[in-house]
């Protein structure tokens, strides 16, 4: 039997993606629209090889840290500095060699027309954030590898600069974006690269991603095609799988923000189409007793968030003061009420919340065992500002 290829090597990408910064390729990017408004002060060089499926940058917001995986010319970049304004920042990070010299030369002209400088951009593989690869190249410069010994070497100052030097710290940044890039990183890798984007996020952090996703599940032949992969095609997630990677990484709040209704290409009759995803860091943490309930407003009889509780329509659910204040927050505060309890209980009273109880709270829970006031009707409503006789 035939032994199929192994997927396309990283350097069929850096290739593909050093040739395209030097003449344009229409084949590596959708039809997408972006804010002519912030294109203005951008080089066209910059915009011309660019190349991408989605327009994350429109999901940023004024004074956040921001990190583009996979930055290429830096267009992105650019756009989202104007968002985030001189009290924010934005970091690119990309591998190619010819992709950063287009970035960085740019740059200068960038923050001169600006009137301020909050971009850089560095050298780094995606799915390994820890390693900066200019520090590793001027290393390796001075003590070349010659033999197995510098080798091993080599992978252990590798592993130093991870520790000491990071090419992006943990939880340094408000939220990630990236423009159809997460499908050219090989499979071995891809959870890694789902991992590093939840560690450098802040928590109340976001990612928000832009990629090409698959509806079906890609023969390995398919895969196997150079050109193909590097065209950010056979390296696809399947849709389904794509959303499940964020949710095995430990986000929440995952949501489709756009799919295209239409492929953007189509294999042997595999759709190939442009998400871009939205995923919240910050589920994680101490579950402490306050008294609190949510009540689930619908649409649906009953959904189940990403910790296993299951909320039907209209019930008042307990929950603990970590899902209280996660709920209090986007993705999901315009999908619930409130309800806090009538004595606010102190965090040092706090026991550690019963994840075996009922899952519903009894109003004397929130209001007081000892609670038997009676009031006068309240002024709830507009009675008119006619005479009734």
């Amino acid at each position: 039997m035939n032994r199929l290829p192994n997927h396309p090597p990283e350097s069929a990408v850096k290739s593909r993606y050093a040739a395209a910064a030097q003449a344009p390729e229409a084949a590596l990017c959708c039809p997408i629209e972006y804010n002519q408004d912030l294109l203005k002060i951008i080089p066209t060089e910059v915009i011309e090889k660019d190349y991408g499926c989605g327009d994350p940058s429109r999901y940023v917001h004024p004074g956040e840290t921001v990190l583009d995986l996979g930055s290429g010319t830096g267009k992105i970049c650019f756009i989202a500095a104007q968002v985030v304004g001189p009290q924010g920042r934005v970091i690119g990070v990309d591998m190619t060699d010819d992709m950063l010299e287009v970035a960085r030369r740019n740059a200068p002209i960038v923050a001169e027309r600006l009137g301020y400088a909050n971009v850089e951009f560095r050298k780094g593989r995606i799915q390994d954030l820890a390693l900066d690869l200019d520090r590793l190249d001027a290393t390796l410069e001075q003590h070349p590898i010659s033999g197995a010994n510098s080798y091993l070497h080599a992978q252990d100052l590798a592993q130093e600069l991870r520790h000491q030097h990071p090419l992006v710290a943990t939880e340094s940044v408000d939220v990630v974006v990236s423009n159809c890039v997460l499908n050219l990183v090989n499979p071995r890798d891809k959870g890694t690269l789902f991992q590093e984007i939840f560690r450098v996020l802040r928590t109340g952090g976001r990612a928000v991603i832009s990629d090409i996703v698959a509806d079906e599940d890609i023969p390995l032949v398919l895969q196997a095609d150079a050109t193909l992969w590097s065209g950010c095609i056979s390296g696809a997630l399947r849709e389904d799988q794509f959303l499940r990677a964020f949710e095995d990484a430990g986000f929440h709040g995952i949501r489709l923000l756009k799919r295209d209704p239409q492929p953007w290409q189509t294999v042997e009759g595999i759709e190939f189409r442009s998400v871009t995803v939205e995923a919240y860091k910050g589920k994680q943490g101490e579950c402490r007793e306050f008294h609190q309930a949510v009540i689930y407003r619908g649409p649906f009889r009953e959904v189940l968030d990403d910790d296993g509780h299951r909320l039907r329509r209209g019930d008042r659910i307990a929950v603990c003061d970590k899902t209280f204040q996660l709920y209090a927050k986007a993705p999901y505060a315009e999908h619930f009420e409130f309800i806090e309890p009538r004595v606010p209980v102190k965090p040092a009273d706090a026991a550690p919340y019963n994840c075996l109880r009922t899952p519903l709270r009894h109003p004397r829970e929130t209001k007081g065992l000892e609670y038997h006031v009676t009031t006068a009707p309240s002024q709830c409503c507009d009675a008119g500002s006619g005479n009734s006789h």
